[in-house]
């Protein structure tokens, strides 16, 4: 019997974006089901009811949470394919610690540009680029964070790249400018069918953050 799954999704969303572009890596089939985060549907409070948030990967009736988790579930499951993780014991651990830190530093400080003005602004811009260099640094001369081949580093990165134009306005910033290196791997990273496929287009993402703004007063 073919696996069931289904993804609880929202289009905008950087961590939504992960699982498809894991699944699309995989070849794996599935329905897409996109959510109103504003209006939560009955199916998502009940298969994740702590953190009620998307995505949720539902296998065979099976959910599982976290972005980050899901992938990592997706490699192991469908490991017929490329492993988005080193079988290296050490290097999987070192992938974890980088994608990790692109939750806990890179997106929060990309989160504080786009929510912040003034001074504000200013330090959490300044915070932003320090944390994209380090990244750069990591990635050094390779063509993925994951070498020669996408891993599991690069698709908890490369979704941020729809942010970039948001990045770039609101916070007075040139990632390319800055950052040439990890600007061409993100461009290496889109010219990829999984990648492209997965992650909107920049200035979608930048009206719907304006909206959000214009709606919380910062503009």
């Amino acid at each position: 019997m073919a696996d069931e799954v289904v993804l609880l999704d929202s289009w905008a969303s950087p961590f939504g974006m992960r699982v498809r572009i894991a699944l699309a890596e995989k070849g794996v089939r599935y329905v897409n089901k996109e959510e109103d985060l504003r209006n939560k549907s009955p199916l998502l409070l009940q298969v994740n009811p702590v953190h009620k948030k998307i995505p949720v990967l539902i296998h065979n009736g099976k959910p599982i949470c976290e972005s980050l988790i899901v992938v990592q579930y997706i490699d192991e499951v469908w490991n017929h394919k490329s492993p988005l993780l080193s079988s290296d014991p050490y290097q999987r651990a070192q992938d974890r610690f980088w994608a990790d830190y692109v939750d806990q530093k890179f997106f929060e400080h990309g989160k504080e540009v786009g929510a912040r003005k003034g001074e504000e602004l200013e330090t959490a811009a300044k915070e932003f680029i320090d944390c994209l260099k380090l990244l750069e640094e990591q990635l050094r001369d390779k063509s993925y964070f994951g070498g020669d081949n996408l891993g599991f580093v690069d698709v908890a990165l490369v979704p941020f790249c729809s942010l970039f134009k948001t990045f770039e306005t609101f916070g007075n910033l040139n990632v390319e400018g800055e950052c040439p290196k990890l600007s061409a791997w993100a461009k290496r990273c889109l010219q990829k069918e999984s990648v492209s496929k997965s992650i909107p287009d920049q200035n979608k993402v930048y009206d719907l953050v304006c909206e959000i703004r214009k709606l919380r007063g910062l503009d």
